[in-house]
């Protein structure tokens, strides 16, 4: 596996905006979990953030390009910087590093939040790590 993903450019990953790997769980541990969230009310969630976005700008999230992004993420002031080190440190383009303000900016429309968070910005960037640090 990590030598297809090695394979894989980086423009082509940059793309992408959500890298996770899910872990196999084994059968005794998936039939005895608790039965998880109930899929009308991750369906509602998910309709109010999206109504959310297109009240605030028009388009959904993953729409925004350029300056709209800028405009309409609204980092709070310690998410800039802490965004600003974590693509220092993981190599990100700036393509990469706006997938992951509009994937952040998502997390906070969910939460409800009129601004994002440095922890809607952490939670993005875990999203986006996955697949480069496997390869």
């Amino acid at each position: 596996m990590a030598r297809y993903q090695g394979k894989l450019s980086g423009p082509l990953l940059d793309r992408i905006d959500l890298h996770i790997e899910v872990a196999a769980l084994p059968a005794d541990e998936l039939l005895a979990a608790p039965p998880g969230e109930a899929t009308a009310a991750v369906r509602a969630r998910c309709a109010a953030a999206r109504e959310r976005a297109l009240a605030r700008q028009g388009v959904p999230n993953q729409a925004l390009h350029g300056q709209a992004i800028d405009a309409h993420v609204r980092l709070d002031d310690a998410a800039r910087p802490f965004l600003h080190t974590a693509a220092t440190r993981l190599g990100w383009s700036a393509r990469a590093t706006h997938r992951a303000l509009k994937v952040a900016r998502t997390i906070a429309d969910l939460a409800g939040s009129e601004l994002t968070t440095t922890a809607h910005v952490a939670e993005a960037v875990q999203y986006r790590r996955a697949l480069r640090s496997a390869a």
